[in-house]
């Protein structure tokens, strides 16, 4: 560091000013490159983020009044059907889309079952769970959801049970 000091000390002036002006300029860039730029990119990020929630906000308003009127006219719960549980979510899981991600299903009492999915997208989980309960008349008695190392995708314990017919 001394000898840098030295170097710097028998510069004439004008090569002194050059050399802080150099510095300044590499340190004004890497400030930006490092640190600015990736902020600016995250925020415009998130904010495309938000408006794409907001358009699906504004569409599912749009759209409330209709969902009221049907759900109004469809029956609260039907009946439950005779196939056996085990069937019954080996089908559910290859309509839904997550036959790959179901893993293991083991009989819970004489009206429930256990289920385990793997990397399993959670929005499919919730669609092909309320078509479960609307249609088949089977609820949710618990259930463990944990996160994988990708986004969207979980791993999850259910335990379903079914009115008895």
């Amino acid at each position: 560091m001394q000898k840098l000091k030295e170097r710097f000390n028998t510069l004439q002036p004008r090569e002194r000013i050059i050399v802080i002006g150099g510095a300044i300029l590499v340190l004004v860039t890497a400030v930006y490159v490092l640190g600015l730029a990736p902020l600016y990119a995250a925020v415009n990020a998130q904010a495309k983020r938000v408006e794409q929630k907001e358009g699906d906000l504004a569409w599912m308003r749009s759209v409330a009044g209709e969902v009221a009127m049907l759900s109004a006219s469809t029956p609260s719960r039907p009946g439950p059907s005779n196939e056996s549980m085990v069937v019954l979510i080996d089908r559910a899981a290859r309509e839904c889309g997550l036959a790959s991600s179901l893993t293991g299903q083991t009989p819970n009492g004489e009206h429930g079952i256990r289920v385990r999915l793997e990397a399993a997208e959670f929005d499919k989980i919730l669609v092909c769970l309320g078509t479960l309960q609307q249609v088949h008349a089977v609820d949710v008695e618990s259930a463990t959801i944990d996160r994988t190392g990708k986004p969207g995708l979980v791993n999850a314990n259910l335990v379903l049970t079914r009115v008895s017919p």
